[in-house]
């Protein structure tokens, strides 16, 4: 290869990463704004608990039933044009929340999770294809810019609303302006990442996938990682609030667990990508996280922020964590969109039951301290998951 084509692909390929961060940017802003401005959504709808918590899960389901269709977009659009048309629809959905009507809140929801379930699909298959070597940073970075959204959004929707003119509608809203930012970055793209030259036989590989106890392990792993992670996500302003803090401080502190899970999703996937065995990564992550629900659990204790600071921190790592996994537990770029399409498609199906069960036994014993316990039970599944795939082997 010439000195001017190692160039121009060393160009190509900051400019494809580039991309992939703001497409990354762009998968949790939509869903993390909800939580924080709860109350006023449900001052101004009159939706129960559970009703609310629907609005977190609705996405999630999306997530779990377009996950393991991605690859026939891929096969049939390629991979650059899915991506563009998922910023697209994604910039709608957005923008239908703002029309009134629980209807439009519900539909915009639904459509913007379908649009970042590609999103959430593609982004280990691209890592694996054009950047193999540098796996575990590729996914460190974009994982952490997920994280970068989510903490955004959780900081500013309260704020948002107290400029004049600016309801819970308009704090939803402005996140279309991100979207459309990333779809204009993304759009080189679009030619150069182009169909496969051989498509994989979609019912065949979802087959072969399903036999693997590996796989379902890397599934069952992304779902119990992501149901904590989006009933937090969902529900901590609230627990918050209940317990006598302000809304704004409520949301500062689902800043801040999005913020520390910032600094796990860098740290933890480069560390792990430079290992062949991640037990013990795991072993401490979950440690780690139980300790900061039974402190979430025991307000009497204090130190909310060094909690919530441990909870996001774990949530953050075990996600980039759970991505690192289907790069490095696969053997090529279709294997890997493949297994990140069961993994998530499963995973988020587990998921969604989190948010709305995790509302309904609070609506049921008018207590969090219970509700809490189901994520203290979710992390030692978890361990037992994340023991079993950290050891090395392919699907």
């Amino acid at each position: 290869m010439t000195d001017s084509m190692k160039t121009t692909s060393k160009s190509a390929n900051i400019l494809l990463l580039i991309g992939i961060l703001f497409i990354a940017l762009n998968l949790r802003p939509a869903i993390a704004g909800v939580g924080p401005l709860v109350d006023d959504i449900k001052l101004a709808t009159g939706l129960s608990n559970a009703m609310l918590g629907l609005l977190t899960t609705l996405p999630l389901i999306a997530f779990g039933v377009i996950s393991m269709l991605t690859p026939l977009f891929t096969n049939r659009f390629g991979i650059g044009k899915t991506l563009f048309g998922a910023m697209i629809l994604l910039i709608i959905g957005i923008l239908i929340r703002y029309i009134e009507g629980n209807f439009f809140l519900y539909f915009g929801t639904l459509l913007f999770g379908i649009s970042i379930a590609f999103g959430n699909v593609l982004l280990p298959g691209i890592t694996k294809r054009n950047f193999s070597k540098n796996s575990g940073l590729v996914t460190s970075l974009y994982s952490a810019v997920m994280a970068v959204g989510a903490s955004l959004a959780a900081g500013v929707s309260v704020p948002l609303t107290h400029i004049k003119g600016v309801g819970w509608r308009e704090s939803l809203v402005v996140w279309a302006l991100l979207a459309f930012i990333a779809a204009i970055i993304w759009f080189p793209q679009v030619n150069r990442l182009k169909r496969p030259p051989i498509k994989n036989d979609f019912i065949k590989a979802m087959k072969s996938l399903t036999k693997s106890r590996l796989a379902w392990q890397v599934a069952i792993f992304m779902g119990l990682q992501s149901l904590t992670f989006y009933v937090i996500l969902a529900w901590l302003p609230a627990i918050l609030i209940s317990r006598g803090f302000e809304a704004d401080y409520a949301g500062w502190m689902l800043s801040l667990s999005q913020a520390t899970g910032i600094l796990a999703s860098l740290i933890v996937p480069i560390i792990a990508g430079r290992r062949k065995d991640q037990r013990s990564i795991v072993w401490v992550l979950i440690l780690m996280e139980i300790i900061g629900i039974i402190g979430l659990m025991l307000p009497q204790f204090g130190g909310v922020a060094i909690w919530v600071s441990l909870i996001g921190f774990v949530l953050g790592g075990s996600f980039g964590l759970s991505l690192l996994f289907i790069v490095l537990r696969s053997h090529n770029t279709a294997s890997a969109t493949e297994l990140s399409g069961m993994a998530q498609s499963i995973g988020y199906i587990i998921a969604a039951t989190g948010p709305f069960i995790f509302a309904s036994i609070f609506d049921f014993t008018g207590s969090w301290v219970y509700a809490l316990m189901l994520l203290l039970v979710v992390s030692v599944l978890k361990l037992f998951s994340g023991l079993y795939i950290g050891k090395p082997g392919e699907v």
